[in-house]
C-alpha cells in the first residue's frame, strides 16, 4: 500500500499528496474494498493538485481507478462542500447527461477519514487550465472551439428535466435567487473580518448591497451546477469540440439556470475589452492566453439554443463575480487561520478587491 505512485503524470493531472493533506489510507482502502465491487490489486493514491477547495484524490486498486473527494480541513461554511448532495446528483444525472461522472459511494461516517466523502468513477481526459493542451495547440481556432464546447455543455445541462433523472427534489426553485443572495451575504459576513483591507471590505459590502437591491425575476428552473467553468470541464485529447465530463457538483441544485451562465461569464476572459480595465479582471488571469470567444459571443451562443430573456444577464454576471469574491475570501481566511498549508490560498486575498470592482461596474448605482 502506497501513498504516492511516482512522478507527476502528463498534464500535471495528478501528483504526490501534499504535505498535511494525507488521510488514513489503510482505513480508506479497507472501507472501499468492503463497499465498492471489484477492487483487487495493490492500493495506491495520488492527488489532483490544482483544485482550490475540496480535497480530491485518485485512488487505484491495481488497474482500477476511482476518485475520492472530501471537504477541506478546517471550518466549513454552512451548506458548502456537500458530499451527500454531490453523490445524489452524480448517482442519477449520468442517466440523462453523459458528461456527469457516475458516483459509486457516499460515506457519511467521519471516523473513516475524518470527514464525509464521495467516491466516483475516474475518467481519462484533459482539463484546460491556463494554456492550450499540447494535443490541441496545433488545431485551427482551438481556443474558440473549446469555448463554444463549454457553452454547449452548459446549455445541454439546462435542457435536462430534473424529474427525468430523479432530481426533482434536489432544490426549491421558488424563491431561489432571494435565498442565494441571503446565503452568500451570510458567507461574506462570516469571513469579512479577515478581509485584506478595510477598503476591500467596503467595496465587497457595496457590491452585496447593489446585488440585493436589483434581484431579477426568475424565468425557468432547471439543474444548476453552481460552479460551471472551463477548468471544471474535461476533454478528450485532440478534440476541442465537445466536453466529455463536468466536475465539482457539490453545490448543484434546481433553480434559476441563468445563475450558471453568470458564473461562467464571471470566470471568462474577454479579448475585446481594455486589458487594464476593471471589466477585464478574472480570478484566473492565465486564461487570457486561451483566446476564447468574447463574453458577448458566449451570451449569443447560449441564447441561440434558449428561449430565455437575457436582458438582465449583467446582474447574473455580477452575482457570479460576487460569489467568487466570497469563495476567494473563504480560501484566504482558511490560510490566515492556519487551516491549510497550501500557499496558493494565501494569495487568494489579492484577487478579492479587483474582482469586486468588476462586479460593481456591472451593477446600477
Amino acid at each position: 500500500m502506497t501513498a504516492a505512485a511516482g512522478a507527476t503524470e502528463p498534464q500535471d493531472e495528478v501528483a504526490p499528496v501534499r504535505a498535511g493533506e494525507e488521510l488514513d489510507w489503510t482505513t480508506l482502502a479497507a472501507h472501499l474494498r468492503a463497499n465498492v465491487d471489484d477492487l483487487d490489486g495493490e492500493f495506491s493514491v495520488l492527488q489532483f493538485p490544482k483544485g482550490s477547495a475540496n480535497l480530491t484524490y485518485r485512488v487505484s486498486f491495481g488497474d482500477r481507478r476511482l476518485v475520492v473527494r472530501r471537504p477541506p480541513f478546517g471550518k466549513i461554511a454552512p451548506g458548502a462542500h456537500d458530499m451527500g448532495r454531490e453523490y445524489k446528483v452524480l448517482s442519477r444525472l449520468h442517466e440523462r447527461y453523459d458528461r456527469a461522472p457516475r458516483a459509486l459511494l457516499h460515506c457519511a461516517d467521519d471516523s473513516v477519514i475524518g470527514a464525509e466523502f464521495l467516491v466516483s468513477e475516474y475518467r481519462d481526459g484533459i482539463v484546460v487550465w491556463d494554456s492550450l493542451p499540447g494535443s490541441m495547440a496545433h488545431l485551427p481556432n482551438a481556443g474558440e472551439r473549446i469555448g463554444l464546447a463549454v457553452i454547449d455543455g452548459l446549455a445541454d445541462l439546462h435542457a435536462v428535466d430534473p424529474a427525468s433523472c430523479g432530481l426533482s427534489d434536489l432544490g426549491r426553485p421558488d424563491g431561489y435567487l432571494e435565498r442565494q443572495v441571503r446565503g452568500w451575504s451570510s458567507r461574506w459576513d462570516a469571513v469579512a473580518g479577515h478581509a485584506p483591507s478595510a477598503e476591500t471590505a467596503k467595496i465587497v459590502q457595496e457590491v452585496g448591497a447593489r446585488i440585493r437591491a436589483s434581484v431579477p425575476t426568475s424565468q425557468r428552473a432547471g439543474i444548476v451546477h453552481n460552479d460551471y467553468k472551463v477548468d471544471n470541464c474535461q476533454f478528450t485529447p485532440g478534440n476541442p469540440d465537445r466536453v466529455t465530463s463536468v466536475f465539482d457538483w457539490d453545490m448543484a441544485t434546481t433553480g434559476d439556470v441563468l445563475v450558471d451562465l453568470g458564473t461562467l461569464l464571471n470566470y471568462w476572459p474577454d479579448r475585446t475589452v481594455d486589458p487594464g480595465s476593471d471589466a477585464a479582471f478574472i480570478a484566473v488571469p492565465g486564461m487570457h492566453g486561451l483566446d476564447l470567444p468574447s463574453r458577448a459571443e458566449v451570451v449569443e451562443r447560449y441564447a441561440a439554443g434558449s428561449s430565455l430573456d437575457l436582458s438582465s444577464i449583467a446582474w447574473y454576471e455580477a452575482f457570479g463575480c460576487w460569489k467568487t469574491v466570497v469563495i476567494l475570501q473563504q480560501l484566504y481566511a482558511r490560510f490566515v487561520r492556519g487551516e491549510t498549508s497550501d500557499e496558493r490560498m494565501g494569495q487568494r486575498g489579492d484577487l478579492v478587491e479587483p474582482l469586486a470592482r468588476r462586479a460593481l461596474g456591472l451593477l446600477p448605482g
